[in-house]
């Protein structure tokens, strides 16, 4: 099945009713699918991009952020979103590694873009509704029919950055098969929504909220989206547009309970509450339940393997023990899970791999690809975990020391990496410690140069300017030495494991 044959159906089926909302505007079905089809012979007359060619996009939710996707979806093009969040330098990496030539920026984004433009020369910026070369402008013109393209199911469309252990840079490659294979997941597994149903979406949609997009479009389901999420518009959303389905990461959950109003908000039609891309604090996800009951979904997936490698659903939270809480559920129904030692034999607790029609087609890196795959074609998680004797997954720990907070990965290499560059510092070491709204908190260890002085200020407003501001350590901590292995390497469990005791790190 092609992603593109997805869209056109939900557009044919639902046409008249509301797909999207943002602010205090709304596109129907047909709006978005014209719009799109606009947007697409756009892309290929106007601009010139041929079926195949890669394409950066710098584009925050917004009325118009779904009909571009769509858009370069038909064009056949192979879209790569930027986290907005991220800094210069990461962006013009992640440019260079796939080759785009092309970027579309969307509004508040147009400093960002000229700076890229500056760092790589021949970069052409595309704006979405402004600037000297405006996308929505040349779609104006634009036929209203969908382009008549040779697509095949395992054409690339899209080409989306994850971390490595180290932190090297990865962009995970998926086709139209394996984009279709994730909308059969999420209906699958996760949700079940009717014509009509809205889903409130705040998180960024180029992360794990923009996969229910298209599964709520098949559906005639609508998306309302906000630029981002603060609690008290969040609420203000909800009661606006009194949502079936929402969609949070563990640390906007914290945030909503910290939120005056919250005991009297009005959640009665919300239905459904989907969570995940980070660890849930085990008393957070109780105060929910109390709170609203049994509506809560888990999922556990990978930018690799979106959306549901395993999920945890309504009825299984309901007077679940706190072990089955803290697991992230069974095996999606088309998902083939093993768990496996170092050498690729079978293992009671192991690394997760995995087999699925959702899984990435591979790396735009081939070296990396080929490390990703186990003979048969198994994905490596890189996560280790163990069943129970229900067959509920519960992850054990990560063979990387991969940091979740705020519902983002940051890998210590990074952190380490910029702070290393500090004239003062000689050694230093980062890693996770608990945190009551974030999940984790990005901390430092720090050894000082002989004669050097150097503030946790200072440090942290040096990393500040090398990263995303997610990445920057949250605080640092000035230690005589860092603990080693015997072969030299930091020993970061060593420096994590007695801020941890007596708590439960569910990861």
């Amino acid at each position: 099945m092609l992603a593109t044959e997805l869209i056109r159906r939900g557009a044919l089926y639902h046409r008249d009713r509301v797909a999207i909302r943002f602010a205090d505007s709304a596109l129907s079905f047909r709006e978005v699918e014209l719009l799109s089809n606009r947007i697409a012979n756009a892309l290929h007359a106007g601009l010139g991009l041929a079926r195949g060619s890669p394409v950066a996009l710098l584009i925050d939710n917004g009325l118009c952020s779904i009909p571009c996707d769509f858009g370069c979806t038909k064009a056949g093009l192979v879209r790569t979103p930027l986290n907005g969040r991220l800094s210069l330098d990461e962006h013009r990496r992640m440019i260079e590694a796939i080759g785009a030539q092309t970027m579309i920026y969307g509004p508040g984004q147009a400093e960002r873009a000229a700076a890229l433009a500056a760092a790589l020369p021949g970069l052409r910026l595309v704006g979405l509704g402004e600037g000297p070369l405006d996308l929505l402008a040349l779609a104006d013109s634009a036929s209203d029919s969908a382009p008549r393209l040779d697509q095949r199911p395992g054409d690339v469309i899209l080409a989306l950055f994850t971390s490595g252990t180290s932190g090297t840079l990865k962009a995970a490659q998926h086709t139209h098969a394996t984009y279709a294979a994730i909308v059969h997941n999420v209906l699958t597994n996760l949700v079940d929504p009717k014509p009509g149903e809205t889903m409130l979406h705040a998180a960024s949609l180029i992360h794990a909220s923009g996969c229910f997009v298209l599964p709520y479009w098949l559906r005639g389901g609508t998306a309302a989206i906000l630029p981002g999420f603060s609690p008290a518009s969040y609420l203000d959303a909800i009661a606006r547009w009194r949502p079936d389905a929402l969609n949070l990461v563990p640390t906007m959950l914290q945030m909503l309970f910290q939120t005056a109003g919250i005991d009297s908000a009005d959640l009665s039609s919300v239905e459904t509450i989907v969570y995940g891309a980070s660890p849930m604090p085990r008393p957070v996800l109780e105060q929910a339940l109390d709170r609203w009951g049994p509506v809560f979904i888990q999922y556990y997936g990978q930018t690799e393997a979106p959306l549901a490698i395993c999920s945890l659903g309504k009825d299984e939270h309901l007077g679940a023990s706190p072990e089955r809480l803290l697991s992230c559920g069974r095996p999606s129904v088309e998902c083939e899970i093993r768990l496996v030692d170092e050498s690729g034999n079978e293992a009671e607790t192991g690394e997760i791999v995995l087999r699925a029609p959702f899984a990435m087609a591979g790396y735009t890196d081939a070296e990396l690809t080929e490390a990703a795959f186990l003979p048969g074609g198994w994905l490596r998680t890189r996560d280790v975990g163990r069943f129970d004797q229900q067959g509920y997954l519960t992850l054990i720990d990560r063979t990387s020391d991969m940091i979740v907070t705020g519902g983002y990965n940051v890998y210590p290499r990074e952190v380490e990496d910029a702070l290393a560059g500090h004239p003062a510092i000689a050694q230093v070491a980062v890693v996770g410690l608990p945190d009551d709204v974030w999940g984790e908190a990005v901390t430092a260890f720090a050894v000082l140069r002989e004669g050097a002085a150097a503030d946790e200020a200072g440090l942290i407003a040096h990393a500040h300017q090398r990263l995303a501001g997610y990445k920057a350590p949250k605080s640092v901590r000035f230690v005589e030495s860092i603990p080693l292995s015997a072969v030299g390497k930091p020993l970061r469990r060593a420096l994590r494991e007695p801020f941890w005791a007596g708590k439960e790190r569910a990861i």
